[in-house]
C-alpha cells in the first residue's frame, strides 16, 4: 500500500512538472516541503500514525489531480472566483512591499478592511520567495485540506473514544467533493476548515491537560484565523473561553485552577496583539444588523441563485424570523429544482449522500447532548454559534453551500456517532437473534438425541432412569424372595 502510494505520487508529480512548464516544478517543490512536515507531525502519533498517514496521502493527491485540472483549464472563474482576485491582491502586496505600485496602496488597506488579509500576505510572501505561481497557492491549500482529516479524526477519537467514529469523521473530512474541491483552489475555506480543526484539537487538549507549548500554538492559530476571517475568529475565542470556564471533564479545584488560568492567558496574549482593540474597531463597522442586512441585500441582488429576497434582518424580530429558511438552505441546500446549471448539479451527488447522513447526525447529536455534554462542548458551542450567524445573513444558495463547508468537520463527526450507533444496535440485534437460534438449534439436537438413545435401548437418560426407579427396585426385592424360597 504504501508502496503505491509512492509510486503514485512521482507519477502525480512528474506530470505536473511537464504538464505545467515553468511553474510545476515550484509549486511541487513547495507541496512536498509542507507535505513532509506534515507527514512527520501526523507519523508521530504511535497508535493511529499509519492510518492517518494513508489518508493524509491519498486525501492530498486527490486534491492536488483537482487543483491542476482547475489551473489548466482555467477553471478557476467557474468554481470560485475568489482565487483570481486572492492572485491579483497578493501580488499587488508583494509590489507595495518593494516599493512599487504605491499608488494603488490605499485602494490595498482598504480590502484588508473587510479581512483576510493574511490570505494576501500569504500569498505575498509565497510569490516574493518563487515568483508569481497560483498553483503553488493551490497545492498549499490543498496540503491544508488534506490535513484536515487527522485532525478531526483526533478530536473525534478523543470525545467519543471509539476508532469506528474516528475513522468514518476522517474518511469523510478527506473525501467529501466539496471540501476536496473548496481546498483545491487558491481560496481560504481550506486553511480556514485546517485552523478550526486544529484549534478544537488543542482546546480539547487543553482542557485535560495545561501546556504551554498548546497554548502557544493555539494562540497562533487562533491570530491565523483572525487574518482570514475575523468573525469566525470571534465565535471560536467565544467557544473556548465558555468551554473552558464550563469545564470539558468532572470539575476540581486543580481543573478550576487550570482552566481558569488558560482563559486568562488567552486574553492576555489577545490584548498583547492588539485583538481587542481591532475587534472594537470591526464591530463598530460591521457589527449590527444594519449592516446585515445590506450584506444579505447584496447577495440577493447579484446572484441568480438568491433566496429570502423578502426578509428583513435589520431588527432583531426580522433576524429571528429569518434563521428558519435561512437554516434550511444552509443545511440542505442546493434542492434538486434549483439544479439549473451544469455547476449547480455536480452538487447532487454529494448532496444525496448529505442528506442520506441527515439522520444519522440527528441521532449523533441527541447521544453527544446525552452523553458527551461536556466532552464535546466547544464543537457544540461554535458550530452553534456559527450555524445561527450563516442561518441569519446568508441569501445565496451557492455561498450557503461554499461556507458549510467550514462546518461539515464538525457536522461529520456526529454523523459518525450516529452511524455506529446504527451499526451497533443492528449488531446487537443480530446477536441475540443468533443466540436465540443456536439455543433452539441446542434444544432441537438434546432432543433428538434423547429420543435415538430410548428408541436404539441404550441407556436411558437420568430423567427416565428417575422414572423407572421404583418399578426396578419392586422387581429386585421379588427375585431376592424367590431365591430364599428356594
Amino acid at each position: 500500500m504504501n508502496s503505491a502510494l509512492i509510486l503514485a505520487a512521482i507519477i502525480i508529480f512528474t506530470s505536473i512538472i511537464i504538464l505545467v512548464p515553468g511553474l510545476g516544478a515550484p509549486a511541487v517543490i513547495v507541496v512536498l516541503v509542507l507535505a513532509s512536515i506534515a507527514s512527520v507531525i501526523i507519523y508521530s502519533n504511535r497508535a493511529h500514525g499509519p492510518f492517518l498517514l494513508r489518508i493524509f496521502i491519498c486525501g492530498l493527491m486527490i486534491r492536488i489531480i483537482i487543483g491542476t485540472t482547475i489551473y489548466l483549464f482555467n477553471l478557476q472563474e467557474f468554481f470560485g472566483g475568489d482565487a483570481i482576485t486572492y492572485d491579483q491582491f497578493g501580488l499587488l502586496t508583494l509590489n507595495i512591499w518593494q516599493g512599487k505600485d504605491m499608488h494603488l496602496k490605499y485602494y490595498v488597506e482598504s480590502y484588508y478592511l473587510g479581512g483576510g488579509w493574511g490570505m494576501l500576505y500569504m500569498v505575498a510572501a509565497i510569490y516574493g520567495i518563487i515568483g508569481r505561481n497560483p498553483l503553488a497557492i493551490q497545492f498549499i491549500s490543498a496540503v491544508a485540506g488534506a490535513a484536515t482529516a487527522p485532525a478531526i479524526f483526533l478530536c473525534a477519537l478523543r470525545i467519543f473514544q471509539s476508532i469506528k467514529v474516528a475513522r468514518t469523521t476522517a474518511l469523510f473530512a478527506a473525501f467529501y467533493p466539496s471540501l476536496i474541491l473548496w481546498s483545491s483552489q487558491g481560496l481560504k475555506d481550506g486553511l480556514i476548515v485546517f485552523l478550526l480543526s486544529a484549534i478544537m484539537l488543542i482546546t480539547l487538549r487543553l482542557g485535560e491537560q495545561f501546556s504551554v507549548k498548546n497554548l502557544l500554538i493555539l494562540g497562533f492559530a487562533l491570530l491565523c484565523l483572525l487574518s482570514l476571517r475575523f468573525y469566525i475568529f470571534y465565535m471560536m475565542v467565544a467557544a473556548i473561553g465558555g468551554s473552558l470556564v464550563i469545564g470539558m471533564r468532572s470539575t476540581t479545584m486543580t481543573s478550576m485552577f487550570r482552566q481558569f488560568a488558560t482563559v486568562i492567558v488567552i486574553g492576555l496574549f489577545l490584548t498583547y496583539f492588539g485583538v481587542l482593540r481591532t475587534a472594537t474597531q470591526q464591530f463598530e463597522t460591521y457589527g449590527n444588523l444594519q449592516r446585515i442586512q445590506t450584506g444579505r441585500l447584496d447577495q440577493v441582488q447579484t446572484a441568480n441563485s438568491s433566496f429570502g429576497a423578502d426578509v428583513d434582518v435589520s431588527t432583531t424580530t426580522g433576524a429571528l424570523s429569518a434563521i428558519p429558511i435561512g437554516m434550511t438552505y444552509l443545511l440542505f441546500a442546493p434542492f434538486p429544482w434549483q439544479l439549473a446549471t451544469v455547476r449547480q448539479s455536480l452538487t447532487l451527488p454529494e448532496m444525496l449522500v448529505w442528506w442520506g447522513a441527515f439522520p444519522f447526525l440527528v441521532l449523533g447529536l441527541w447521544f453527544t447532548l446525552k452523553y458527551r455534554l461536556r466532552q464535546a462542548l466547544p464543537i457544540l458551542l461554535f458550530s452553534s454559534m456559527l450555524t445561527l450567524s450563516y442561518s441569519i445573513f446568508q441569501g445565496n444558495v451557492g455561498t450557503a453551500y461554499r461556507q458549510r463547508s467550514q462546518l461539515m468537520v464538525f457536522y461529520f463527526i456526529f454523523a459518525a456517532v450516529g452511524f455506529a450507533l446504527v451499526q451497533e444496535i443492528r449488531e446487537e440485534k443480530n446477536r441475540l437473534s443468533r443466540a436465540k437460534a443456536e439455543e433452539q438449534a441446542a434444544k432441537q439436537v438434546a432432543l433428538r438425541l434423547s429420543r435415538a438413545a430410548t428408541g436404539a435401548g441404550a441407556a436411558p437418560s437420568p430423567a427416565i432412569w428417575k422414572q423407572d426407579a421404583p418399578v426396578k427396585m419392586e422387581e429386585a426385592k421379588n427375585e431376592e424372595g424367590r431365591k430364599d424360597s428356594r
